[in-house]
């Protein structure tokens, strides 16, 4: 018994690594910039509310894990700026990892790699409603600390919109309200308006 709760304990310490992957994403207005474990967290909860609010018969657990595991894959390659030219193949490395975590003696979680591969693939129902609010949370960071990130990187507002379009198609409700944030943004300076 002794020697299984050390496996699983030294296995959870492994998880320690995605509090230091910093993000480019401004918490509190701009008071710091969130890590990889806030992000997960933030996104946990704020799926588990939209999947309430939606009321569109999620399996609200599942929702869950798939955004508890959906960043594992950085804690050894980091986070991957959205607007990266590299974005497209961060998944490879991130893989890596979250193969890695499966592989641990101390693993109890027979499905990580299985749920990491789904919300990767985002073809589920529930894998759909995280890439959106995933999406979603960094442009509520950004519209809360007057687009610091934004500024920072010198994003433009084609950038932000073809990173966005897909809700279009998976939720036209959230779309149209981002739409209207977007323009406030680039009315506000910002956001570059090209």
């Amino acid at each position: 018994m002794t020697d299984r709760i050390t496996q699983l304990t030294d296995f959870l310490l492994q998880f320690d690594a995605l509090k230091s992957v910093n993000r480019r994403t401004y918490i509190n207005r701009g008071e710091r910039v969130e890590n990889s474990a806030e992000h997960s967290w933030h996104l946990a909860i704020a799926c588990w509310a939209f999947a309430e609010q939606f009321h569109g018969d999620f399996d609200i657990l599942k929702l869950i894990k798939l955004a508890m595991v959906h960043d594992l894959g950085e804690m050894e390659v980091g986070d991957t700026f959205l607007y990266s030219t590299n974005r497209n193949d961060a998944h490879v490395e991130e893989r890596k990892c979250v193969e890695k975590l499966a592989s641990h003696s101390g693993n109890p979680i027979g499905n990580l790699t299985a749920l990491w591969e789904e919300q990767e693939a985002g073809e589920t129902k529930e894998a759909k409603l995280l890439k959106v609010i995933d999406r979603l949370l960094p442009f509520l960071h950004n519209m809360s600390s007057e687009g610091l990130a934004w500024r920072d990187h010198g994003i433009h507002k084609s950038q932000v919109l073809n990173m966005h379009r897909f809700i279009e198609h998976e939720n036209p409700e959230i779309y149209q309200w981002f739409i209207t944030k977007v323009e406030y943004a680039v009315h506000q300076g910002w956001l570059k308006s090209s």
